[in-house]
């Protein structure tokens, strides 16, 4: 993303193909009106964006994506100084992402209010990725017009747009990794400050903010230590190659260092609020797989089966996104790809990237439990934070490079999309049809296969080579090529969000109402404590937590040991074959009666309450 560009090298592009413009030219629309034009126009984009948000998100009232929306949740309402949430034996959910959701819990006042608080939060955060599209495809030299057009079209995507729908980190992920890419590029390639250049200031502001944004990524999710990392590599080779000076690295360190330890401090202080009892310890299924062959295999074939599902998700423009990428890394000169030239600082930023997809693809994949889903074996949602801006260069490939480059990548493009399908077919095999299926972990892919029921591997891989070849075919045409590129992928990104919504998230919101919805039956306000058996199943318990969302949230095993004293609401599993009242066993205590009782597909329970 150097400011430089090899002279000619976009002149065959329809893309960037414009008269040349005369003083007269210039003079007819003053600098500072036509900046006045782009802010507005950036104001409504993304407000538009946001209103894009809000409308997908409309059907959602309750977490659904168990457990990681109820543990961000539970995390916020701790830090808003509520009760605890006792999700002992789960995943270690961090506290930068509920930091900024603390918001919702001062206005709301009922888990609804609270839930959707949230999501408001994610689309004006969510929605920044207009302006940093936009930015991304300016510095990859593709003309303003097309730069905002597909900057949209970069904000429909599924792992941008979809994800905001939830409570997740993957509602802002995309966001922090873009900035913290534009921020890395601005201070690696600035001039070294002297009379007339930009202010040591803004250098300094430029790489305290790429630090500070990877410190917080570190702080949201495990993913972003490997982005911390991977800056800390960037910090340590603009010192070695003296490509900033001393001072500049030494600032920009601070940074990052303060950053992480603040960002540790937090995640730490929630660990005796939330894990009381201990989480699920993923480091040693780090620790056993990498001492292992077999585990080496699961590594490198689960990793390979996210990369699979980013290139096939995206119609083969991330796949084209990596190959140039890894091009302007290994090669010493790039000017034939259509890309600027490769510096040294360009080429370290291109294996900034690709060290951050495959360190969050392969050790995700080590960190992973065998979960017995088909999930374990293709998933998108790891990569998403990255997958946007790999479109983006793909789609400036397709923009910018010559006739010969771009067959060059797209052939490329299908050769990693094809290799890696058959990594997974061969690992998993018989595994694809037998586990089970979760339909929210495949939002694309379902749409491109038409089927919310099943996986199919190889109609999704076929389906986004069709894609990937319709793309590089509309591209080419003289006049017409990228209003009919933007279309195409416009349409195919907001059908695979609105059909996702509508065939994924909304049924899994009726489903969790129904299943698990006790305000109608109790009221919740007046229970301070909810104690959950530990055999009902963790979907239902954690629903039963949010629902009860000021109510301090315990668990215990029914089957040894008797519902805390102190709780003034308990929920046990209903064993087959007997009336409700029977499920408390040798009987209840006085001043306990049943308020509530259901038999779900995801398990049954039976409320108990104190009287008054």
């Amino acid at each position: 993303m150097s400011t430089r560009i090899p002279a000619g090298a976009d002149s065959s592009s329809p893309a960037v193909a414009r008269p040349p413009v005369t003083p007269a030219d210039q003079g007819a629309v003053p600098a500072a009106v036509n900046r006045r034009r782009w802010a507005r126009l950036f104001v409504l984009g993304w407000l538009a964006q946001v209103a894009v948000r809000l409308w997908l998100g409309s059907g959602q009232t309750v977490p659904v994506a168990t457990p990681d929306e109820s543990g961000y949740l539970f995390a916020a309402r701790v830090l808003t100084g509520g009760p605890d949430a006792d999700m002992s034996a789960g995943t270690v959910y961090q506290g930068g992402y509920p930091l900024l959701l603390t918001p919702a819990f001062w206005f709301g006042d009922d888990p609804v209010s609270v839930y959707r608080g949230a999501l408001v939060i994610n689309a004006l955060i969510s929605a920044a990725m207009l302006p940093l599209a936009y930015l991304l495809l300016r510095r990859l030299r593709v003309g303003r017009a097309w730069s905002y057009v597909f900057a949209h079209v970069t904000a429909m995507l599924p792992c941008v747009l979809f994800y905001s729908a939830f409570v997740l980190t993957d509602a802002i992920l995309p966001v922090i990794v873009a900035g913290w890419l534009l921020l890395a590029h601005t201070w690696l390639n600035a001039p070294h400050p002297g009379p007339g250049r930009r202010s040591p200031a803004r250098l300094h502001l430029a790489g305290t903010g790429a630090s500070l944004l990877a410190a917080y990524a570190y702080a949201c999710h495990s993913r972003g230590a490997i982005m911390l990392a991977v800056h800390a590599a960037l910090l340590v080779a603009a010192l070695v190659c003296r490509w900033r000076p001393r001072r500049d690295v030494s600032f920009a360190a601070l940074a990052a260092a303060g950053g992480a330890a603040v960002g540790k401090m937090l995640n730490d202080s929630l660990l005796p609020h939330m894990y009381p009892y201990g989480d699920n310890d993923l480091g040693a299924n780090v620790a056993w797989r990498l001492t292992r062959e077999e585990g080496w295999a699961w590594i490198l074939s689960i990793g390979t089966g996210q990369v699979w599902y980013q290139a096939v998700a995206t119609g083969g423009m991330a796949a084209v996104g990596l190959a140039a990428v890894a091009f302007v890394a290994i090669r010493p000169s790039a000017a034939a790809s259509g890309l600027p030239g490769t510096s040294g600082r360009t080429r370290a930023l291109a294996l900034a990237v690709i060290v951050v997809v495959a360190g969050i693809a392969f050790a995700t994949a080590a960190a992973l439990p065998v979960e017995y889903r088909i999930g374990n074996y293709a998933y998108g949602r790891y990569l998403a934070c990255v997958t946007p801006i790999l479109f983006i260069i793909g789609v400036a490939v397709l923009l910018r490079a010559s006739q010969r480059t771009l067959l060059w990548a797209a052939a490329a493009a299908a050769t990693l999309t094809l290799v890696s399908a058959g990594v997974v077919q061969w690992y998993a095999g018989d595994l694809l049809s037998m586990y089970t299926y979760t339909g929210f972990d495949f939002p694309e892919t379902s749409f491109l296969t038409w089927d919310w029921t099943a996986f199919h591997l190889w109609h999704a891989t076929w389906a986004g080579l069709v894609l990937l070849f319709t793309s590089v075919v509309f591209v080419r045409l003289r006049r017409h090529g990228p209003p009919l590129l933007a279309c195409v992928l416009a349409v195919v990104a907001a059908g695979m969000c609105v059909t996702a919504a509508d065939r994924i998230a909304r049924p899994l919101v009726r489903d969790t109402t129904a299943h698990t919805d006790l305000r109608h039956s109790a009221d919740l306000r007046e229970q301070p404590s909810i104690a959950v058996d530990w055999n009902i199943p963790w979907t239902i318990r954690l629903s039963h937590y949010y629902w009860a969302w000021w109510s301090e949230g315990d668990v215990f095993d029914a089957r040894w040991y008797p519902p805390p004293e102190d709780a003034d609401l308990v929920v046990l599993a209903w064993p087959e074959d007997v009336p409700a009242t029977a499920s408390w066993r040798h009987g209840a205590p006085p001043g306990w009666h049943v308020v509530d009782s259901r038999r779900t597909v995801s398990g049954d329970w039976v409320a108990w309450a104190r009287q008054g």
